[in-house]
């Protein structure tokens, strides 16, 4: 600002503006995530120099006893290896010559963003089968609110009778749940009880409780006495479109002509895909909540 008093001119510059809450909480997460300044001061709509004096100020509080480096050596350590407990991660942190107690691990890592819990368990795929997968999803991406709520989804979920053995949790942040460096293997043949059952955009149709290994012949009972009703409870006599998996019972030439002569049209499905998560989500619930609502035992 230039004022005239006289012949005497003079030049008062102006204070550089404080940053706003909203850009001091972008510095502070990116920095934190180990962005350059550059970086930050791009996305914050501000200059480094402004970052750099908000980073380098000096907090309130005792004096932190691990640096930048070594929180950052920690971070190293949970990356290569999300399965490892906290004792492990303290242990190799440690021995890597940081002088750090376990609670201090433990807030270091949460201040990364990463927490406790327990991993998402997906089947193992080879390429050729998520090659299916994405073949699959680009054929049905297009599809509409309408043609999904025509497809009867159904399922055989295999449930645990014994509960506890789930083994070590996993560090990981948010989005990270489908990460592969986060993911369980799945372990066959667990003592469990099979459940069938099916659901559309319009609810939920009973569950049959299977006590023997479904073959053609049972497979085509569950059809007749609990998918058709389902059918007719869910859409009544609307046209649907009938999803199953590609098991052998599922497919075999019996179930195929069982199928054509009760006019039921089948959704084309590749192998091993998973269902929507709300289907098994949908089971699970109704598994909860089966003795609310009426059931029948198939043999």
């Amino acid at each position: 600002m230039v004022s005239q008093f006289g012949s005497l001119g003079y030049t008062i510059i102006g204070k550089t503006a404080d940053l706003t809450v909203v850009q001091k909480r972008i510095i502070d997460t990116l920095h934190k995530e180990g962005k350059p300044q550059t970086f930050i001061a791009k996305e914050a709509g501000c200059s480094q120099s402004a970052v750099s004096k908000h980073v380098n100020r000096k907090l309130s509080g005792r004096k932190r006893c691990t640096t930048n480096r070594e929180n950052h050596s920690l971070m190293r350590i949970v990356k290569q290896n999300q399965f490892k407990n906290l004792s492990e991660l303290h242990k190799e942190w440690t021995e890597a010559g940081v002088k750090a107690s376990r609670a201090t691990t433990h807030r270091c890592v949460e201040e990364f963003g990463y927490s406790r819990h327990i991993p998402l368990v997906k089947p193992l795929l080879n390429h050729r089968q998520r090659q299916r997968r994405l073949t699959w999803a680009k054929k049905k991406k297009n599809w509409t609110v309408v043609q999904w709520s025509k497809v009867l989804f159904s399922d055989e979920s295999k449930f645990c009778i014994s509960f506890g053995n789930q083994g070590p949790r996993v560090w990981r942040k948010g989005g990270e749940a489908h990460s592969p460096s986060c993911l369980k293997s799945s372990v066959k043949f667990p003592q469990s009880v099979m459940i069938w059952g099916a659901m559309s955009s319009a609810g939920v149709g009973p569950l049959c409780f299977l006590k023997t290994k479904v073959t053609a012949p049972i497979y085509q009972e569950i059809l007749e006495h609990f998918m058709l009703p389902s059918a007719g409870q869910l859409f009544e006599d609307a046209d649907f479109i009938f999803q199953q998996d590609l098991a052998p019972a599922n497919t075999a030439k019996s179930t195929k002509s069982w199928l054509n002569d009760h006019n039921v049209g089948v959704l084309d499905w590749c192998c091993t895909l998973t269902k929507p998560e709300t289907h098994r989500e949908s089971l699970g619930y109704c598994q909860e909540e089966n003795d609310k609502q009426e059931t029948k035992k198939c043999r």
